[in-house]
């Protein structure tokens, strides 16, 4: 623990030792290892599983959704029974679901491991905002805070790296072998902490914890499917409809109104002095909310970046994991550095002046991805503008959790924790589910119009081929696929072309609305504070900063 001293009348910090902060940078790396590796193993889990992408994505979305509904409530388990306790114990469940992620036998227990991973991945992401807190005061406690963001993007580029070698030379599962031993490491360095006792007045809103994981399910599950039930009409695929309506939008409706009323009763709770599942503190100023707005929409848009690359390169290009690591190494770097060096500029400019600074450039490098993005990720022109946009997100992640941390109190530690874990892990479902989903919706739309416009892609080939699921598949696939058909050669060469045009045009207009998004995020990012961030707060200091926002 640090510790101010005085010596002659001069104050001077006692350096805590930094082992304890190696076991909480590596709880944040097993997850985002974990999470960063299933892009990367796409390929080989399609072939694996003989499943469409669009399932390794759902893996995705189930680790997030486990997290991002059930977080607030690791949060108030760490405060009943010292977050140290439970982090042992949501490791050694991550180190049970990296087992059954490793000898997952179908694509079935692949994702009931991603969900498990994701259960304990609850339990870790409120506990590590604690631990520093426990752990960590003064300048200690501000570098052991922007070293948890650079641990998380140090996750993204170790992924890709090691999942890229492994998943070509050798296959994907030893990925996520290298979790199994690594978890052990830090169930075993959790015992250098510093141990903090639980609180045993801490109450568990059940109710709190009904609405809230309800609302997160529904509305993950509802964009996760959008394109399989519908945008708006049920598809033939969907399990049932209302009046014709898919039941996808209705299931994100009803995971909004289920928002709404988990803050309803939060409210109640707080007036009737209970203790609420997550106390509103912690977005009671604009500054926070919009923070939070902000986080929401630079991890949804790094999630739908992780998915459509790896996508292109390895479904549609037909090319190895090491060749995703290698286009995509460019972006985690940049991401690793800014995230870490980010800290060094916060007494030059104000969180407003990055934030806005930071979604400028995002929305610039999507722009420019859009336009010179081709059939080869390897380009200039391509890896320059991933470079800028992963400076952009990964001064934005570090500089708006810095934010959160600063404006509440050590006590609250944990529901900032939470507050962030559920809207990183939410915007990381929705942005893989949502990329997919409009991806997908695209090329179908491009597809369809090429074929119904090309006079040699006749209505009785057509008849032969299922264009109700267009997916994204490799032209040799497609070939193969058209082999079982009365197809002549110059007809499955035009098919080969509408397909690779389709794609691309998909993948250029999807980034453009990315872009949309990002732009419009300067307006949340315009009403972040003006103060710079510092140490987490005293009660004193942030209920002063609460009363002059």
């Amino acid at each position: 623990m640090t510790q101010t001293i005085s010596i002659g009348g001069i104050h001077q910090e006692e350096r805590a030792s930094w082992i304890p902060m190696i076991a909480i940078a590596l709880g944040q790396m097993i997850m985002s290892f974990n999470v960063a590796s299933l892009p990367v193993a796409m390929g080989g889990m399609v072939k694996s599983f003989g499943v469409p992408p669009t399932t390794v994505a759902t893996g995705i979305v189930a680790y997030s959704m486990l997290v991002a509904g059930f977080v607030m409530l690791g949060a108030k388990l760490a405060q009943r029974y010292g977050a140290l306790q439970v982090f042992r114990a949501a490791v050694v469940l991550f180190f049970i679901s990296q087992v059954m992620m490793t000898f997952s036998p179908t694509a079935v227990v692949m994702i009931t491991a991603q969900a498990l991973c994701g259960a304990a991945g609850a339990v870790i992401v409120p506990s590590l905002v604690a631990l520093i807190a426990e752990n960590y005061t003064g300048r200690q406690q501000a570098t052991a805070v922007g070293a948890l963001g650079s641990a998380r993007a140090a996750a993204g580029v170790l992924a890709f790296v090691i999942g890229g070698v492994l998943g070509t030379y050798i296959g994907w599962r030893p990925v996520f072998g290298i979790l199994i031993a690594v978890a052990a490491i830090v169930f075993l360095l959790s015992f250098r902490l510093k141990r903090d006792h639980g609180r045993p007045d801490v109450e568990v809103d059940i109710v709190g914890v009904i609405l809230a994981a309800a609302a997160i399910i529904c509305i993950s599950f509802g964009f996760n499917n959008l394109n399989r039930w519908g945008l708006v009409l049920a598809s033939p695929n969907a399990p049932f409809s209302l009046l014709g309506l898919s039941p996808a939008p209705i299931l994100i409706v009803a995971g909004i109104v289920l928002g709404q009323a988990f803050l309803m009763w939060t409210h109640k709770r707080e007036e009737a002095g209970k203790t609420p599942l997550l106390a509103l503190q912690v977005i009671d100023s604009p500054e926070e909310r919009a923070a939070v707005y902000a986080m929401f929409t630079v991890v949804a848009l790094e999630a739908a970046l992780n998915f459509s690359v790896p996508l292109y390169i390895q479904i549609v290009q037909g090319r190895s994991p090491i060749a995703t690591a290698v286009a995509m190494m460019p972006f985690n770097l940049t991401v690793f550095f800014a995230a870490m060096l980010i800290v060094h500029v916060y007494d030059k400019l104000t969180p407003r002046q990055i934030g806005r600074a930071g979604f400028f450039l995002c929305t610039v490098a999507l722009l420019w991805l859009a336009f010179v993005v081709r059939n080869d990720w390897s380009e200039v022109p391509v890896l320059l503008g991933l470079v800028v946009f992963g400076i952009g997100q990964g001064a934005l992640v570090t500089l708006l959790f810095n934010v959160l941390v600063t404006a509440s109190p050590k006590e609250l530690a944990g529901d900032v924790g939470s507050l962030r874990g559920t809207t990183n892990n939410l915007a990381a479902a929705v942005g893989t589910a949502v990329a997919g989903a409009l991806l997908v919706g695209l090329l179908s739309a491009i597809a369809l119009s090429s074929i119904a416009a090309s006079p040699k892609l006749t209505p009785e080939l057509q008849a032969q081929v299922d264009l109700d699921n267009i997916n994204f598949v490799s032209n040799d696939r497609l070939r193969t696929a058209l082999e079982g058909t009365s197809a002549t050669p110059q007809q499955v060469e035009e098919a080969v072309r509408v397909n690779t045009e389709a794609r691309l045009r998909a993948l250029k207009i999807g980034l453009l609305i990315m872009a949309g998004l990002a732009l419009l995020a300067i307006i949340p990012a315009g009403r972040l504070p003006n103060y710079r961030p510092g140490e987490i707060p005293s009660d004193e200091t942030a209920g002063e900063r609460g009363q002059s926002s």
